[in-house]
């Protein structure tokens, strides 16, 4: 593996955590559930992440037939009102689309049910689907993105607001409720290769999760270094850097690649006819399982190795697995949920410690 100069070592201790699309399980003979039954088992699975040791588990916003979870702030209101530890968040919110008014309330809102467990982090939306949904111009894109993260900066000061700009009605020193009992939510920026998107974190003094989701990992180290040194530059406070990268983990490596492989395929197939790429073949596919790729699927003893080089490599404090995909059944997830808080945490925690 390359060395990079990165790695500021952050005096913060290492916190794991799972992120989930809410892809459509299925039963043990491969048939589709219901999205009314998917998203019960998603409840389970972050109660389960709760029950055994997790720091985080966040919900990424979807609308679609097989990632239907179009409302994830109301599935963490059922998770938090089952669990007393975990923080609850954002997998991403995809802010251009939606009203900051409307994200910051529902997030407040969450963080109270909670007892101040909640987070967000903020997206453009690698999937696009909710921009028409809600009539909003792709053209717009950046400026959507720009100005709502402007406006959800200001709210979180939980103070009156007065602002103005070209995507949605201004506001004219209006107060904004319910204040969290923090003082303010956690928020994040997921990243997904863009330095300008690394400095804007930076300026309005969020946290860095970086979403790797293909390719080398130690890529993305040099953003670790812009990060910091934006942050100093703009006269900001140290921040966290996280990293949110997808995976699978079973009792064994085998194991592991059997049950995610045609998923992951599958997956890819559907997002490819979307998007215009090349569908993964199985040799790309085991080049990111491998020790420098960008998927995290294998034993528990795998994937924590490979999470604590990631961390060192990038400087980063905080891991969320992208855990499960398409058409895996709802056992399969709760296996890999229960292995990566009782077994991959643990040897991750003792890893990055020594």
């Amino acid at each position: 593996m390359t060395n990079h100069p990165a790695t500021h070592v952050d005096a913060s201790p290492v916190t794991l955590g799972l992120d989930s699309f809410g892809d459509v399980t299925h039963d043990a003979q491969g048939r589709p559930l219901t999205h009314g039954e998917t998203i019960r088992n998603l409840v389970e699975e972050g109660v389960l992440a709760d029950q055994v040791g997790l720091d985080h588990f966040a919900i990424g916003e979807h609308h679609t037939d097989w990632m239907p979870l179009s409302a994830a702030d109301v599935v963490l209101s059922a998770i938090a009102s089952r669990t007393s530890r975990i923080r609850l968040g954002s997998g991403v919110t995809v802010i251009s689309s939606d009203d900051p008014v409307r994200v910051y309330q529902r997030y407040a809102t969450l963080d109270a049910v909670s007892n101040g467990r909640a987070e967000v982090i903020l997206g453009r939306g690698s999937s696009t689907e909710s921009f028409p949904l809600f009539g909003y111009d792709l053209g717009e894109y950046d400026r959507l993105f720009e100005e709502k993260v402007e406006l959800f900066a200001e709210l979180l000061k939980e103070k009156p607001v007065s602002w103005s700009g070209t995507t949605r009605p201004s506001l004219d020193g209006l107060s904004v409720y319910p204040h969290s009992e923090s003082g303010a939510i956690p928020t994040w920026i997921g990243v997904g290769g863009s330095p300008q998107s690394v400095v804007r974190t930076a300026r309005y003094g969020f946290s860095l999760m970086l979403a790797i989701i293909g390719g080398p990992t130690a890529r993305f180290a040099p953003f670790s270094e812009l990060f910091r040194r934006a942050l100093e530059e703009f006269g900001q406070p140290e921040r966290p850097v996280g990293v949110h990268s997808p995976g699978h983990v079973a009792a064994t490596d085998e194991q592991a690649v059997e049950e995610f492989w045609p998923h992951y395929e599958r997956t890819m197939r559907m997002v490819a006819a979307q998007r215009g790429f090349r569908v993964p073949s199985f040799e790309h596919f085991k080049h990111d399982v491998g020790p420098d790729g960008a998927l995290y699927v294998g034993s528990p003893e795998t994937v924590a190795r490979k999470i604590a080089t990631t961390l060192r490599t990038l400087g980063a404090t905080r891991f969320d697995l992208k855990y499960g995909m398409n058409g895996l059944p709802h056992e399969a997830l709760m296996s890999a949920v229960e292995l990566f808080g009782t077994k991959v945490a643990p040897l991750v925690r003792e890893m990055t410690a020594a």
